[in-house]
């Protein structure tokens, strides 16, 4: 993927993002914007896809456990959902491995428990 293809999709997906927020609101739980920032990808035609299952791998050996994406557009961009009352570092930690782990180049952490949610989006990126 192109660094404008990238860009454009980070555009698409500020702006999904932003949709559901104004639609839902903060308060409610990580598992229903998850679900309605899918639905509205959908919507919008952007490949999406949930709760992908990652292999866990220590030390090049398959630990038969895996870790979950919250969502991944396009097959290249990790999406991880919050709903808290402050990011925390382990947060930033937390898409920072997925990052390295799935070696995808760009991450976005979304935080939607803000009252706007330009306050609560934050862009991750690894050797971009």
């Amino acid at each position: 993927m192109d660094y404008q293809t990238y860009n454009k999709l980070s555009g698409q997906i500020l702006d999904a993002a932003i949709t559901v927020h104004k639609e839902m609101g903060p308060g409610l739980l990580e598992s229903v914007y998850e679900l309605c920032l899918l639905k509205e990808m959908q919507l919008r035609k952007i490949y999406v896809e949930h709760q992908v299952a990652v292999p866990l791998y220590y030390k090049g050996e398959d630990l038969n456990k895996d870790f979950r994406l919250d969502l991944l557009v396009a097959k290249e961009i990790i999406i991880e959902l919050k709903a808290v009352d402050y990011i925390l570092p382990v947060h930033e930690a937390q898409i920072i491995s997925y990052l390295k782990l799935t070696n995808k180049k760009l991450g976005f952490l979304i935080n939607f428990n803000v009252p706007l949610l330009k306050e609560g989006f934050k862009r991750f990126v690894n050797n971009f």
